[in-house]
C-alpha cells in the first residue's frame, strides 16, 4: 500500500475505530486478504472434533490419573501434546510443542497435597530475527464437577474449557503454515480450577527469563451462547476484561497515572481496545464488548498472573453464562439439563470467537513494533496540542504512524490520523481530548497504542 492510500486510509473514519455508524454515510474497511484467509481457514467441524475428545475423557480434574490411556488430565495432556507435534511436522514456520513440568499444591492448598502438573506450549517462531516481541494466547484444559475436589466424576468441561482449547488448536493449525515475524506461544494450562497454578507458573517463566511479552489474551468459555434463567440466546456480543489501574502499579507510576488522568488507559485497556478494532474489522456478526473489569466479580482468570507480573493481559469470554452447565453435576433436575456437555457449546460462536483471536494476532504480529517515549508538550499553555515519541528501536521501521484521539468521556478511539514523521500538532486543546499513537506499515497493519503523556521528550 503506497502512503497516498494509507493517508486515505487513516483519514477514513472506521467504524471499527469506535464511530458509531450515524456519523458517517460511507465506512471504507480495508482487510489485508492473507488475514482474511487465516480467518476463513479456521474450522467448525475441527472444533467439534477436539471438543468431543476433551470430553471423552471423562474429567481432566487436576487430582485425576496422568497415566491413563483415555480417562484423566494425564490423556488430554498428551492429546494436546501429539496434535500439536503433527503441526510442527507439516509446519512452513518453525514451530514446536513442549511439555512444561511444574510441581503445585501442598499441604493447606485446594488441591490437598502437592503434585506435578504440566502445561502443554507450542511456539511459532517468528521469522524477523531483528524483532523479540513474543505474543501468547492461553487456554486452560483442565476441568471439575461441582464438589472441587472429586476427581472420578464425570466433569466433561465441553465449554469450561473446551471451547477456548479448541480455539487455539485451530490457531495453532492454521499459524503452523503461517509464518509472522514475531513469535506466537499457545499455552495449553493445567491448574487453573485450583488457583490459576499453570498460568501462575507460565508468567513467573516469562518474566525470570525476560521474554518481550507485548500482548497476552486468554480465552475461558468463549462457546456458550445462551444464559440461564434469563434464557437469552445472542452469539454476537463477545466480552473483554482488562485491567484499568495495573495491579503491580508503583508508587511513581501512580503519580504519573493520576497527573495524567491515565485511569482508562492502562496498556491492558489499549490491548482491549485493539482486540475490539481488529476483531470487528475481520469478524461478521460480532460485536466485541469491552468490559472494564479485570475479571467477574469474585472470579479470576489465567490472564491474571500475568498482569501481577506487569505483562500486558486480557480476557475473552462468552457474553452471557450459563449456571446451569459451569461446574454442574451432569444430571436431569426438574426437567432441567444440568452440566457443562457439548450440547450448550455454540460451535459457529466459538468459531467466530476463535477468528478475533487470530486475526488480532496476525495483525499485531504483521505490525511494526510500538512507538516510545510518546509526549505532549506541556511546557506553556495553548489552545493547540503538540504531540512527539520516537520510532521503535526493534523490527521493521514503520511506514509511518497514527495519531488517536478521542474524548475524555469516550471509550474508544475516535480519529486515526496518518503522520510520516514523528511529531504531530493540532489545533484543538490537549485538556480537552486524550491522544495515543501507533506504528503503521505500508500494508495498514498497526501497533498497539501508545497513551500520550505530558512532559518533555527524554
Amino acid at each position: 500500500m503506497t502512503a497516498f492510500r494509507l493517508r486515505i486510509f487513516a483519514c477514513t473514519l472506521l467504524l471499527a475505530a469506535g464511530v458509531s455508524s450515524s456519523a458517517l454515510s460511507q465506512q471504507i474497511i480495508r482487510k489485508d486478504i492473507k488475514i482474511s484467509q487465516a480467518a476463513s481457514s479456521i474450522s467448525v467441524q475441527n472444533i467439534s472434533a477436539t471438543i468431543d475428545t476433551l470430553v471423552s475423557f471423562t474429567t481432566r480434574h487436576n487430582l485425576s490419573t496422568r497415566n491413563g490411556k483415555d480417562f484423566g488430565i494425564g490423556s488430554a495432556a498428551s492429546f494436546l501434546f501429539n496434535s500439536l507435534e503433527r503441526y510442527s511436522k507439516s509446519s512452513v514456520s518453525r514451530c514446536y510443542a513442549e511439555r512444561v513440568k511444574f510441581l503445585a499444591g501442598g499441604k493447606g492448598t485446594r488441591l490437598g497435597r502437592e503434585i506435578s502438573l504440566e502445561n502443554i506450549v507450542f511456539t511459532i517462531e517468528g521469522t524477523n530475527k531483528s524483532d523479540d516481541r513474543v505474543i501468547a494466547l492461553l487456554a486452560h484444559y483442565d476441568s471439575r464437577s461441582f464438589d472441587n475436589n472429586d476427581s472420578l466424576i464425570f466433569a466433561p468441561g465441553a465449554n469450561d474449557n473446551g471451547s477456548g482449547v479448541s480455539a487455539l488448536m485451530e490457531i495453532a493449525r492454521i499459524l503452523a503454515k503461517t509464518p509472522l515475524p514475531v513469535t506466537v506461544k499457545l499455552m495449553f494450562l493445567s491448574g487453573e480450577e485450583h488457583g490459576l497454578l499453570g498460568a501462575a507458573h507460565m508468567a513467573a517463566v516469562a518474566r525470570k527469563d525476560n521474554w518481550n511479552l507485548t500482548a497476552v489474551m486468554n480465552n475461558d468459555m468463549i462457546g456458550n451462547s445462551r444464559s440461564s434463567a434469563t434464557e437469552i440466546s445472542n452469539n454476537t456480543k463477545l466480552r473483554v476484561f482488562s485491567e484499568n489501574i495495573p495491579v503491580f502499579e508503583t508508587d511513581q507510576m501512580k503519580k504519573e497515572r493520576i497527573f495524567n488522568s491515565a485511569e482508562n488507559d492502562s496498556k491492558s485497556r489499549q490491548l482491549a481496545r485493539y482486540i475490539k478494532e481488529i476483531g470487528e474489522r475481520y469478524v461478521d456478526n460480532l460485536e466485541v464488548k469491552l468490559i472494564y473489569r479485570n475479571d467477574r466479580f469474585g472470579r479470576g482468570g489465567d490472564h491474571t498472573p500475568f498482569t501481577k507480573e506487569g505483562f500486558t493481559a486480557v480476557r475473552l469470554c462468552e457474553y452471557h453464562e450459563n449456571y446451569d452447565r459451569t461446574h454442574q453435576v451432569v444430571e436431569v433436575v426438574d426437567g432441567l439439563e444440568m452440566g457443562d456437555v457439548k450440547k450448550g457449546v455454540d460451535l459457529e460462536y466459538v468459531r467466530k470467537n476463535a477468528a478475533v483471536n487470530l486475526t488480532s494476532v496476525m495483525n499485531l504480529a504483521m505490525a511494526p513494533d510500538m512507538p516510545e517515549n510518546v509526549k505532549i508538550d506541556i511546557a506553556g499553555l495553548s489552545s493547540s496540542t503538540k504531540i512527539s515519541w520516537k520510532a521503535p528501536e526493534k523490527g521493521a521501521k514503520p511506514a509511518g504512524y497514527y495519531v488517536l484521539i478521542r474524548e475524555t468521556d469516550k471509550s474508544n478511539w475516535e480519529r486515526k490520523i496518518f503522520v510520516t514523521s514523528t511529531t504531530f500538532d493540532i489545533d484543538i486543546s490537549k485538556d480537552n481530548y486524550l491522544f495515543a499513537v501507533q506504528s503503521v506499515d505500508s500494508d495498514g497493519h498497526e501497533s498497539l497504542a501508545v497513551y500520550a503523556t505530558g512532559g518533555a521528550q527524554r
